[in-house]
């Protein structure tokens, strides 16, 4: 499982994401630099209701259900050589209902079904804690994409509800909303991409170039 990065100089604990990430894949990537053509340079992945069903505050790894098509999702990001790393929200902790230990192991029972993970951020912090990463603020995906070594503009968010879709804007990222039974209305229409499965969502990110009005 991946180490905690240490926090930039003059930021603290309370201010900023938790970072987990694999010190020797990261040196590998930090070395890659971004391809040519409509392919991504990292793929980034909200956690419930993404990639796993959405349990409120879970911290119970024997709970962790793989939502439809999510291994052969990432699966397919991995085989075209491209970093994954995992954005998510955890305010759980910020109100004493899970800790990070549980975060933790919730993250290792996520690898053990769906391989490795290059880096997760995650934002322990509430609602009213003004943090600058709970999405939909940008901080989780700028954290991430500065630890794989990519440039925010040529990285891609994939998740299931408008928060998401915010974050990937803000940071100028591009987004891709893969839909489920909590998706509010709006939020699709307001989505400058949408998939029906993540499946689908992987193979047309790698396939076709962002939609005119989309991140660069």
């Amino acid at each position: 499982m991946a180490t905690s990065a240490p926090l930039a100089s003059g930021a603290t604990a309370q201010s900023r994401p938790w970072l987990f990430a694999s010190g020797a894949r990261h040196r590998q990537i930090a070395r890659t630099r971004p391809r040519a053509g409509p392919q991504p340079a990292g793929v980034l992945f909200d956690r419930d209701g993404t990639l796993i069903e959405d349990v409120p505050y879970n911290g119970d790894p024997a709970r962790v259900r793989l939502m439809p098509g999510a291994r052969s999702a990432l699966d397919a990001v991995r085989a075209q050589g491209l970093p994954v790393g995992v954005v998510s929200n955890q305010s759980g902790v910020a109100r004493g209902l899970i800790t990070r230990a549980q975060v933790v192991s919730v993250q290792r029972r996520v690898e053990e079904l769906l391989g490795p993970v290059d880096v997760w951020a995650v934002c322990p912090h509430g609602p009213g804690d003004r943090c600058a990463c709970r999405k939909p603020a940008p901080g989780l995906v700028l954290a991430a994409c500065a630890r794989l070594g990519i440039d925010p503009r040529h990285a891609v968010v994939i998740g299931d509800i408008g928060s998401d879709m915010e974050a990937a804007r803000a940071a100028g990222a591009r987004g891709m909303l893969v839909p489920n039974e909590v998706t509010l209305d709006h939020e699709i229409t307001a989505a400058l991409e949408t998939a029906p499965d993540l499946l689908s969502a992987v193979q047309r990110l790698l396939s076709r170039p962002a939609p005119p009005g989309g991140a660069p």
